[in-house]
């Protein structure tokens, strides 16, 4: 009788375990579109072809890094690995790991529309800076990026504040001598600066601004991105440090896009890890399912589906057979 109630206390600890909710994995939520797209692709493929759940938790960039270092988020679906000092700090500490290399060829910088040097005769516009090659040559052209809110000086459009790349923009400003020519006009959000340089090109507006790939909007325009000396590890540095005085030019890290994980994510889910260093998204397809993300307006959960229903061939090598199968049934549902 003992054996027997024992038995019987063992399997309905058996059944509570089994009915107990799951942690779910906390994604960092990214604002920037190929990152959020990123997200929900990942997030759809971990929920319904591993069945884990997932959430994301909203935050900076250096602070998203902070909290995947501490474990408080497990996931950042696209981590610019190796740019911020808190990122290099957490992985040489061993509590971060990148994962993969999931969009090959992407890159950032300073750009303008092509028609501000070469101008577009077919609608009445005039090359403004025809001699506008490099960041230096920005010295001269002030009068043509004119800042509306400040006579006298141009505007460069930065990256929201809370952004590793507004640090090094407005550090590159005072190494390239601009900072006392051009405002350093920092965006409220990801979606506010595509908004802003969006507007100015379809009015045939001159605008300077920081912009990186994938992205939306190289997908949709003619941009020419400005000449910088090469990268230099050094200078870098220099950059990357807000308090330097005398930070020096230099190209920006190469990029590297990759799955930001959690030392515990990494021991905890070693399918998901796999998973994860397979993916591979090519670059000019991705520039064009941002763009018509943007143009539509699509929610990034409703483009990832999209997304991973248009292109088989390209998310199906990432999975084990019976996670291809598993996405597809739910696919096929919805």
């Amino acid at each position: 009788m003992k054996r027997l109630a024992l038995l019987f206390c063992s399997a309905l600890l058996s059944l509570g375990a089994l009915a107990a909710p799951k942690t779910p994995i906390h994604f960092g939520e990214i604002t920037w579109e190929s990152g959020s797209f990123t997200t929900e692709v990942l997030r759809l493929i971990v929920e319904h072809g591993y069945g884990y759940p997932t959430d994301t938790l909203p935050g900076s960039t250096v602070s998203m890094e902070v909290a995947l270092a501490r474990n408080d988020i497990q996931v950042i679906a696209e981590e610019w690995a190796g740019r911020s000092p808190a990122w290099v700090k957490a992985e040489q500490a061993g509590q971060v790991f990148a994962l993969g290399d999931t969009v090959k060829h992407a890159d950032e910088g300073w750009y303008v529309p092509e028609f501000v040097i070469k101008g577009d005769p077919a609608k009445g516009i005039e090359a403004l800076a025809p001699e506008l090659r490099a960041v230096t040559d920005l010295q001269r052209y002030a009068k043509v990026f004119a800042d509306p809110e400040a006579p006298g000086k141009g505007r460069f459009l930065n990256s929201p504040s809370g952004w590793t790349s507004e640090i090094v923009n407005s550090q590159k400003l005072k190494a390239y001598g601009l900072d006392s020519l051009y405002n350093n006009f920092r965006s409220g959000s990801g979606a506010a600066l595509d908004a802003e340089v969006t507007s100015s090109i379809r009015r045939g507006k001159p605008v300077l601004f920081y912009y990186w790939s994938p992205t939306p909007l190289m997908g949709r325009f003619k941009l020419v991105r400005l000449e910088e000396p090469p990268f230099d590890e050094q200078a870098w540095a220099t950059l990357t440090n807000p308090a330097n005085p005398a930070p020096k030019g230099s190209r920006s890290l190469p990029a590297r896009l990759s799955i930001g994980v959690s030392k515990a994510f990494h021991e905890q889910y070693p399918d998901l890890v796999e998973f994860f260093n397979k993916v591979d998204l090519p670059i000019e397809t991705l520039n064009t399912l941002l763009a018509q993300m943007s143009e539509q307006r699509q929610d990034p959960a409703v483009a990832a589906r999209a997304f991973l229903k248009e292109y088989p061939q390209v998310w199906q090598p990432w999975l084990p057979q019976a996670q291809q199968d598993k996405v597809r049934a739910y696919l096929a549902k919805n």
